[in-house]
């Protein structure tokens, strides 16, 4: 059994432009110690995943419909109420956000606040929270822990705001972490250097990684298999180093070709033209369609099924999880290639 099993997830938000279906019918699986990344543009619907699993979305706005399941070690969450849905959020699965000023309290120390969530969730009395504090500042290493401790966010650069948003994700032992575009606010050098931490520390805790991102290099430095969204639906799943040397979803070897890999060189990018519909008014058909270079007929009027297409057993590099090599795909061009239609 996978640690995290989401299937049909559909949530939506209220807008003046009337509902707004962000994820629409998700299927996806993270098994225990695996790493996961989740793809694609601004628009995608990657955000409102992540929070739809950890019960975060706007009240009042946002909702999750009928008939989606989150299943975290077997416990349904969708309708999860109180103090058990505490108890998991922020212990069992924990998440880092993107923007780090916007999640630390300006107004407490790094200290304080990383002592608050191990009172909750390791029933620390006060003095053992706070050298635990310390000595988790030290860990996803910040120089001088003890002094650091008693800093306010920003009296701390970028790259050390995202460094206490780890320490206070791991401050509940997660079997999950859920890490929303973690590196997107800082420069090429403290990216890599989040991104190694992050790995470090999955492989040293075993713990599970969600990792969330738009830009398919950054997940590809980080984790065993990657799933692509696009509309609020997957579009392609499988192992990261298939998913990297022979993308078959139209969408993805766009993604692929307006990223620049450090190997590569120097060439010229490649952008995907036109931008993400607006999750008010999907396309017909298949939702890529419109951007699509190698579009038919077809891809209008019908919307592919999501097709396994490929691969049985565990990964080769990463934990053995079950559907950890099978491919996934969502587009007419490889109909033909179909095994079984999920």
């Amino acid at each position: 059994m996978s640690l995290l099993e989401i299937r049909n997830i559909r949530s939506h938000f209220s807008t003046p432009g009337g509902l707004a279906f962000a994820v629409d019918g998700v299927d996806l699986s993270v098994g225990e110690g695996e790493a996961v990344g989740l793809v694609g543009e601004s628009g995608s619907g990657k955000t409102a995943l992540a929070l739809s699993i950890l019960g975060l979305l706007p009240p009042g706005s946002g909702s999750i419909l009928p008939g989606s399941s989150i299943r975290f070690r077997g416990e349904e969450l969708v309708g999860l109420e109180g103090k058990r849905f505490r108890e998991i959020r922020g212990g069992e699965i924990a998440m880092i956000f993107q923007e780090p000023m916007t999640s630390l309290n300006p107004v407490f120390t790094i200290g304080a606040q990383i002592r608050e969530v191990l009172e909750a969730h390791r029933s620390l009395d006060r003095r053992s929270a706070w050298k635990e504090a310390e000595a988790l500042l030290g860990e996803v290493g910040i120089p001088d822990p003890s002094e650091r401790a008693g800093a306010y966010p920003h009296q701390l650069s970028g790259g050390m705001r995202q460094r206490v948003m780890i320490a206070m994700a791991l401050a509940g032992q997660p079997a999950l972490l859920v890490a929303d575009e973690p590196t997107t606010a800082l420069d090429v050098t403290l990216q890599a250097q989040i991104l190694d931490l992050l790995k470090g520390i999955q492989v040293r805790m075993g713990m599970a990684l969600l990792l969330v991102s738009h830009d398919i290099g950054v997940v590809s430095r980080v984790c065993h298999r990657v799933v692509v969204l696009y509309g609020g639906k997957v579009v392609e799943t499988g192992p990261t180093e298939e998913i990297l040397g022979q993308p078959k979803h139209p969408y993805t070897r766009g993604l692929l070709a307006s990223r620049l890999f450090a190997q590569e060189g120097r060439r010229a990018l490649t952008p995907i033209p036109g931008e993400v519909p607006e999750a008010t008014d999907w396309p017909s058909g298949c939702r890529f369609h419109p951007r699509c270079s190698e579009a038919m007929e077809r891809c209008a009027l019908e919307e592919p099924g999501l097709l396994t297409i490929s691969g049985v057993g565990g990964g080769s590099d990463g934990p053995e999880v079950a559907g950890a090599r099978l491919r996934s795909l969502r587009c007419w061009l490889h109909h033909e290639d179909k095994v079984v239609e999920v």
